[in-house]
C-alpha cells in the first residue's frame, strides 16, 4: 500500500510546530528524504516481486496477500498514535527505533526460510515504516525556518513520490540483477545502518506536547481489522460458514464496533468520532476508503500479471507499470493547484469516475496475448484518475476541521486509506480464487477478469460519494466558521488578569 504522507501531514506540521530551526537543515533534509524514500520504495517493489516469492517459497494466494496485508494492517493501526509516541518519548529517538525496526525486519524478510516468516517479518516492517513516516514531516519542518520550509516540504514530497514512481522499476531491476527476491528486502540493510548513524550524528532531539495513548483504541483496531481480514483471506478455504471463518469474522466486526464505542468516550482518542460529524470529512474518507480499496486491490493483482500471466521478466513488468505509477508526479501538483480554484469535489468525482473507468476497461482485455498498446491507455488513465485525487482530498479534509485536530484527521484518513487496500486485495482475492489460478497463464487471467469488477464497482461508489463534498464556497465558509470558533476559544482559554 501506498505510504506517502498527504497535503493534510505537511499541514499538520505547519500548524504545530512555531519554532525556530532545530539542528542541522541540510543533514535532516537528506537523512529524512532517503529514510522516506526507502519506506515507500520498499513497499512497492513487494508487488513486482510476488511471482518470485511465490515459486521461491511455494505461496498460494493468501500467503501472498498476507504478504501485502500484514505490513498494510500493520502499518494503518499504527500510524495514528506514532507521532504522539514521537512527542512524548522523544522524535529523534523514536526515529531512530523505527529505523531499526524497519532495517532489522528487512533482514528477517530477506532471511525468511518460509511464507510465514516473510508475513510476519512484514508486520514488523509496517511497525518500523508507521514510526518513520510521521516522524521524518516533524523533524524535517523543526530544522528549517518558515520561510524555508516550504522549499524543504515540497523536495521532501517530490523524493516520495518518486519512490512511489520508481518503486516496481527498482524492483524488478533489483530481481533481475541480483537474481533473487531477497534483496529487494536486503539493500535496505547498508542503507538502515548508514541512516541510523547519520541519525545520531546529525539530528537534534526535541519533543512535544505529550499526549496521552490510546492503548485500548489500538488494541481493538488491531485486533478487529486483523479478524476480519483474516476471515475474509480463508473464507474460501475454510469455508464461509464454518466456525474458523465466522468466529475471527464476526469477533473482528464486534471489536471494531466496541472501538468506536470506546473512542467516543475516551478522553484521548486515537480517532475522534466527532470529526465525522462534518459532512466533508465524511464523505472524503468515503472517496480515499473507495479508491485504495479499488485501485490498490486491482494493482496487487495487475503488478503480478505480466509476469503470471505474459511471461515478462520483473524489470520488464516493472517498467510497463510506469505509466500508472508515475502519473501523480505530473498531475497531483496540478490537481492540488485546481482544487484551490474550483473545489475539490468536482476533481475527486471525475477522477474516481476515471478509474472505474480504467479498471473496468482493463478488466475486459486482459488475456494473455493481450497487447501492451491496449493496456496503455486505460494505465494512464487510472494513473491520472488517482492524482486528481490525493492533492483534493487531503485539501477537503483540512477544510472540515479545525487546525488544531489536522494531525489527527490526516492520520486517520492515511489509516482509512490503507484499511481500504487491505480490504481490497481480500476482497477481491475471494473472486480472484473462485474462478481462478497460478496454475496457468489462462487460469490467471480469468481470475484477473472476475476481481477486476468488485474494484470498479467500488470505485464507482467513491465517485458517488464524491458529490457529497461540499462545493468550494461551502467548504470556504466552513473552514472559516471553524477558525473563528477555534480563535474565540483560545481567547477563552487565555487567563485574565
Amino acid at each position: 500500500m501506498d505510504t506517502t504522507p498527504t497535503e493534510a501531514d505537511l499541514a499538520a506540521a505547519e500548524a504545530e510546530l512555531h519554532e525556530g530551526p532545530k539542528g542541522r537543515p541540510g543533514w535532516t533534509l537528506a537523512i529524512v528524504s532517503i529514510a522516506l524514500f526507502m519506506v515507500t520504495l520498499d513497499n512497492l517493489v513487494v508487488g513486482v516481486a510476488l511471482p518470485s516469492i511465490r515459486e521461491d517459497l511455494g505461496a498460494g494466494l493468501e500467503s501472498l496477500e498476507w504478504t501485502v496485508n500484514a505490513y498494510t494492517l500493520s502499518y494503518a493501526v499504527l500510524l495514528m498514535p506514532a507521532a504522539a509516541v514521537g512527542d512524548r518519548f522523544g522524535r529523534r529517538k523514536m526515529f531512530l527505533i523505527g529505523l531499526a525496526t524497519f532495517t532489522g525486519a528487512s533482514l528477517l524478510a530477506a532471511l525468511a526460510p518460509s511464507i510465514d516468516a516473510l508475513v510476519a517479518a512484514r508486520a514488523l516492517q509496517g511497525l518500523g515504516a508507521a514510526i518513520v513516516t510521521p516522524l521524518t514531516l516533524t523533524l524535517l519542518a523543526e530544522a528549517f525556518p518558515g520561510e524555508k520550509r516550504g522549499m524543504a516540504l515540497g523536495i521532501w514530497s517530490g523524493v516520495s513520490g518518486l519512490g512511489v514512481a520508481l518503486g516496481p522499476v527498482v524492483g524488478g531491476a533489483v530481481i533481475d540483477g541480483a537474481g533473487s527476491w531477497q534483496w529487494i528486502f536486503g539493500i535496505n540493510i547498508p542503507i538502515g545502518i548508514v541512516l541510523g548513524c547519520l541519525a545520531i550524528w546529525k539530528l537534534v532531539e526535541s519533543r512535544g506536547e505529550s499526549r496521552p495513548l490510546d492503548l485500548p483504541g489500538i488494541g481493538l483496531a488491531g485486533l478487529g481489522l486483523f479478524g476480519l481480514t483474516y476471515a475474509v483471506v480463508r473464507g474460501e478455504t475454510l469455508g464461509w460458514g464454518s466456525f474458523g471463518i465466522l468466529a475471527p469474522g464476526l469477533g473482528g466486526i464486534a471489536l471494531l464496533v466496541i472501538f468506536v464505542l470506546w473512542e467516543r468516550r475516551a478522553r484521548e482518542p486515537m480517532l475522534p468520532m466527532r470529526l465525522f460529524k462534518s459532512r466533508g470529512f465524511a464523505a472524503t474518507n468515503v472517496v480515499s476508503f473507495s479508491m485504495f480499496f479499488g485501485v490498490f486491490g486491482s494493482i496487487f493483482y495487475l503488478s503480478q500479471f505480466f509476469q503470471t500471466a505474459q511471461g515478462y521478466t520483473p524489470f520488464e513488468s516493472g517498467v510497463r507499470t510506469l505509466p500508472f505509477t508515475a502519473m501523480p508526479i505530473f498531475v497531483a501538483p496540478i490537481a492540488g493547484i485546481l482544487s484551490d480554484k474550483i473545489g475539490a469535489k468536482p476533481l475527486m468525482a471525475t477522477g474516481l469516475a476515471m478509474q472505474a473507468i480504467a479498471i473496468s476497461w482493463l478488466a475486459a482485455i486482459s488475456t494473455p496475448t493481450v497487447a501492451y498498446s491496449h493496456l496503455l491507455i486505460p494505465f494512464v488513465i487510472c494513473g491520472t484518475g488517482m492524482s486528481l485525487v490525493f492533492a483534493p482530498a487531503a485539501n477537503a479534509v483540512l477544510a472540515s476541521v479545525r487546525q488544531r485536530e489536522s494531525g489527527q484527521a490526516s492520520g486517520a484518513t492515511n489509516a482509512i486509506r490503507e484499511v481500504g487496500g487491505v480490504m481490497g486485495v481480500s476482497m477481491l482475492g475471494v473472486l480472484f480464487a473462485a474462478h481462478g489460478s497460478y496454475a496457468s497463464p489462462q487460469a490467471y487471467a480469468d481470475g484477473v477478469v472476475a476481481a477486476l469488477p468488485l474494484g470498479a464497482a467500488v470505485l464507482a461508489i467513491g465517485a458517488v460519494a464524491a458529490l457529497f463534498v461540499p462545493g468550494l464556497k461551502q467548504m470556504r465558509a466552513d473552514a472559516e466558521e471553524l477558525a473563528a470558533e477555534e480563535l474565540a476559544e483560545g481567547q477563552l482559554a487565555v487567563p485574565t488578569a
